[in-house]
Parts: structure tokens; sequence; C-alpha cells
């Protein structure tokens, strides 16, 4: 009887036992399965970029587009996109099929590697990512993906990249920039027009495998594969003819007269256009990285100097403007003044003396400092600023590249005798170069000024960027131009033609020191002038800095590279000649 009772005793506690055990099997698979539930949210709500992250790596993303083009104003390319490859090994995705050996030995042939050196370089497991070969074309590229097809390699994989190419070389390079795709910078029309160059209209994107083949999901483009999106083209104002010829003649002049530095600009004064843009020292934009901040730097922009005697134009056309003089009027010229402590005088005074009263045309013709103060002084000092503001200086031009100057214009309150002395003929302000074309171009287009542009602009975008400013009444652009003609006319300047009635004035100013006041020994050189007179097309602006060997004037640096392009650009434009010819006849 005792015995039966300690058996249901045992058996009950047995039974309890298993219970227990089967309550904590069930509490911990609960909690296991909570867990899990747990571990897998985290994993796809918390932290799927990680593991989205790791399955991309399994496949290449493609989002590709080129850059746009770039062409002159006839269609001549000067800027483009040149595709190429990377090639890439991961050692972690080697096999026993798959090793350095195997690949370096197919590899090696088609990439012009020495099938040992590959193997080397294949073998190095402490780098993740091996690069093989960089900038392959396209042909080698695609016999590297039918080798990677036909052998079922895995750990091998290309990158589809572009450069910019330019197919002129150094041509307009401080028009056209450069593009640095890796550091994404530029400059110049690179820079200005980017986001036109860069607009997409339809980008395509669509995934691949490592070996190239493309993953088709339900959303994927069956078309998109076979097609590069590609930026929108932008055409330039320039004529790569004319640009051509500035550039040489530029380079010419300053090799000659061991010049620092140089430009040449040709625009048309009746829309803005600009057929040329020559700066030196230049650079090849394709090795932008080999170029030095000198070469690269658009100092025409950047870089503000005194224009010297091609001011005059100015202080007498703001004058007549003003109705202080006309074009009978005359002018007293002692050939020397002196204010306070400092004098000036004419460049030929100690030859000549003094001319006495003179009119318009000796001003501009001799180039008369004297004549010019005298002029300058008919005007107030805030009469003279607010004529120099119409002319845009003070000011940036407006121009669509990157880094313009605004010039130093002091206000009038700031202005003493001195200053508007100095003002008069050239010395008392500083300016860019595109600021002189700008406010001159005023005179060859009946009084009206047209903001400078280098990029070719449709009519609802030209409306935008393209501002046309009165600047003096048309009246006063005829005669200055008549003054200036005869004055070119009546001379021995070499800018003067046969053909062509050329309204144009030379100038020469020191060079200022760059750190400090006063000026040094060099100078600055120019000629800017427009022609036919009648019916001015072309508007043509030389600048030399710092020419050395022989007499150093613009007549004499500046104005030899003026005659050139003139007669060259004439040739290329076609214009009609617009003086007389008179035959001789023979007896």
């Amino acid at each position: 009887m005792k015995k039966d009772i300690d058996d249901k005793n045992i058996k009950r506690s047995k039974n309890k036992y298993c219970n227990g055990a089967i309550d904590i099997l069930e509490l911990l698979f609960f909690i296991v399965i909570i867990i899990l539930i747990v571990h897998l949210f985290i994993l796809q709500i918390f932290d799927f970029r990680n593991y989205r992250e790791r399955g991309r790596l399994q496949r290449a993303s493609h989002n590709f587009a080129l850059r746009g083009d770039i062409y002159d104003r006839n269609g001549i390319k000067l800027a483009t996109d040149r595709i190429y490859y990377n090639i890439y090994a991961r050692p972690v995705d080697y096999t026993k099929k798959e090793t350095p050996q195997s690949i370096a030995k197919l590899f090696a042939p088609v990439l012009g590697i020495p099938e040992q050196t590959l193997v080397k370089k294949l073998s190095d497991k402490k780098i993740k990512v091996i690069a093989i070969k960089k900038d392959v074309d396209r042909d080698t590229a695609k016999k590297i993906m039918k080798i990677i097809s036909d052998n079922g390699f895995r750990s091998i994989s290309l990158d589809k990249k572009n450069t910019r190419e330019y197919p002129q070389g150094g041509l307009a390079a401080h028009v056209l920039g450069f593009y640095n795709f890796d550091a994404n910078v530029s400059n110049g029309v690179e820079l200005s027009a980017k986001d036109k160059l860069e607009h997409v209209v339809k980008a395509t994107g669509y995934q691949q495998t490592r070996d190239g083949k493309i993953i088709y999901k339900f959303s994927t483009d069956p078309v998109a594969p076979t097609i590069t999106p590609k930026g929108q083209d932008v055409t330039l104002t320039i004529d790569a003819a004319i640009q051509h010829v500035c550039e040489k003649e530029l380079y010419k002049i300053i090799q000659e007269k061991a010049a620092l530095r140089g430009a040449a600009i040709v625009m048309n004064p009746k829309n803005g256009e600009i057929l040329a843009y020559a700066v030196y020292p230049t650079y090849d934009p394709n090795y932008f990285q080999k170029a030095s901040n000198t070469q690269i730097k658009n100092w025409t922009l950047t870089d503000v100097y005194p224009p010297g005697s091609t001011f005059k134009t100015i202080t007498v056309t703001s004058a007549m403007e003003l109705g202080k003089i006309n074009e009978n009027s005359i002018i007293q010229d002692s050939g020397r003044m002196k204010f306070g402590n400092y004098t000036i005088e004419n460049y030929d005074y100690k030859q000549k003396g003094a001319p006495g009263n003179i009119n318009l045309v000796y001003l501009f013709e001799h180039s008369s400092n004297i004549g010019s103060v005298n002029v300058g002084f008919l005007m107030t000092h805030k009469e003279f600023y607010d004529m120099l503001k119409k002319f845009g200086f003070g000011e940036k031009s407006g121009i669509d590249l990157a880094g313009e100057s605004s010039g130093l214009l002091a206000s009038p309150q700031y202005w003493d005798k001195g200053l508007h002395m100095t003002m008069s003929y050239g010395y008392g302000t500083s300016v860019s170069i595109m600021q002189m074309v700008s406010a001159v171009s005023a005179l060859a287009n009946n009084g009206v000024r047209v903001t400078p542009h280098v990029i070719k602009y449709s009519p609802e975008e030209a409306e935008e960027k393209i501002k046309y400013i009165p600047t003096i009444s048309p009246e006063t652009a005829k005669t200055i131009t008549r003054l200036l003609v005869k004055s070119v006319n009546n001379g021995k300047s070499c800018i003067k033609s046969d053909k062509y009635n050329i309204a144009a004035k030379t100038g020469t100013s020191r060079k200022p020191l760059e750190h400090g006041v006063g000026y040094s020994g060099a100078m600055y050189t120019s000629t800017i002038g427009y022609f036919p007179a009648d019916d001015p097309q072309v508007l043509i602006y030389v600048v030399v800095d710092s020419a050395k060997n022989g007499p150093v004037w613009g007549n004499t640096v500046a104005g030899p590279v003026f005659r050139e392009i003139t007669e060259q650009v004439a040739r290329i434009l076609d214009i009609k000649p617009d003086k007389i010819q008179t035959k001789t006849k023979k007896n």
C-alpha cells in the first residue's frame, strides 16, 4: 500500500517536472520568436540601407550622362566628351578557377600589360579593389566584357567614365575654360553655361551585374541601355578663323617685343557678339592640370589698368554730349601744365613745344594730354562722373564669363582738381579691357551700348541676358566717329587703311606698381577702333602689357596687331570697303 502511494508521488513529480520543462521550452521558444521578429523588424525598417548597399555592391548602378558639346558660330566643335572605361578587380571574389594567373593570361594581351606584371598586381590581396587599368577605350572595353562573359568571371568589373576634350587644342582657351569631372571644377563657358551643358531632358537609369549584364526589372526601359543621355549643346559667338588670326598675331608681337602679356578682342558693336577673344599667356585646356595659375587666369576680366590715351575718346565724347564743345571747337594747348608738385606735358612737348590753339582732330591725331585736360575741365566733377557711369565704368560689363572686375571709379565727392585732371587723359581711373570695349562700342552703334557676350542665345534668352543701353545721342556718336576717322587718315599711323575709314585711337600708359603707390617702368600699349566708319561692323581692341624691345607706344606695339587683324577680319567677313578708290592714269 505504501509502495503504491510512493509510486504515485514519483509519477506525479515526474509529470510536474516535465510540465515545467515544457513550459520553460515554450517560453524560450516564444522568446526566440520575439527576438527573431524584432531582428527582422530592425533589418527591414532601421538597417535596410546597410543591406541595400551590400546588395548594390553585387551590381552596378548606371545613371550616365554626357555634357553637351560647345561649337563656334560656324559649327566647328570646340569642346566635347570622350567616353572611356576603368577596369577593376576584387580579390575577395577570386575562386579556384578565377585566379590572378587565369585572369592575367586572358587580359594581358588585350590590355597590353606583361602577364607577370598583371599577375603581381592582381595578387595584392591587401587592396580591396585593384585598379587593373584606367582610361581604356571603347573597343578594348568590349573585348574585356566578352572575356568576362565567356569565362563567368565575377571579380572583374568595368566603370564607364567620361572626360572633357578640346579638339582645337588651345584655341579660345580663356573663353572655353576647362572642366574637371573628378573635382567638378570649371571656368570659362564650361562654368557660365554649366546648367545648360548638363541639362538632360530625359535621363535614363538602369542597373548592371558586375560583369556588365543588364538587370531588367519591371520598371527598366529596354531601350535605356542603348542610349547615352547628353546635355544640351552650346554655340558660341566666336568665329574660329578670326580667333586663330587674333591669337597668332598677338603671340607674334609678344615674342617680338618680349612682352609680359596681351589681349585682342573683336566684337560686333551692333549686337555685342564677341567674334574673337585672344588672351596671352594661354594654355591647352586638354592639359589644364599642367598649366600655371598665371596661364589659366583671364587677366582681361580680373585685372584693371589705366587706359591711357584711348580714354581721351571718352573725355571728348562726354564733353560733347553735355554741350560743352562741338565738332568745330578750338581748345587751348600749352603743351605743359603744372598742378601743385605735379607736372604733365604732351609726349612731344620737348620736340615741338606748345601747339597753341588746336581742334579736336589735332587732339586725337597728336594725342594731346593738355588738350584733353582742358576739355575735361569744361565739366564739373559730377558731370564728368555721371558721363563715365553712363559709359559703364565702375561696374561690370555683364559679359557671360565669371570673374569680371568692376574697375575703379571714385565717387565725385572724393574728386579734386588733380584727380579730375588725370582722369581726363586716362590715368585717374582703372578699367578692365571689357569695360573699354563696351564703352567704345557706344560710339560705333549710334550711342547704344550692348552687353558683350560669347554665347549665342535664342531670342527668348537674348531678351533676358542682353541689354541695349542708351549712352549718348546718335549725333554725338557720329560726330566723334568723323573726328576719329579724320585723325587716322590725316596721320601716318600704321592703323590707317587704304580700303576702309577706321575710327580709332592708340594709347600708352605707365603700369602701376603691383604693391604700392606709383608707377613701374613698364607700359601698357593699346589701340581701339571700329570700321567701316559709315556702317561699323567690327570693333577691335588690342592691349600689350610690358613690351621691352624697340619703341614702346600704342602705335608701334599694339597698332601693327590692330592693322593685321583688321585686314584679316575684313577678308574673312567679306566687308565691303567704304573708301573711294582713286585710280592713277598712265600717260
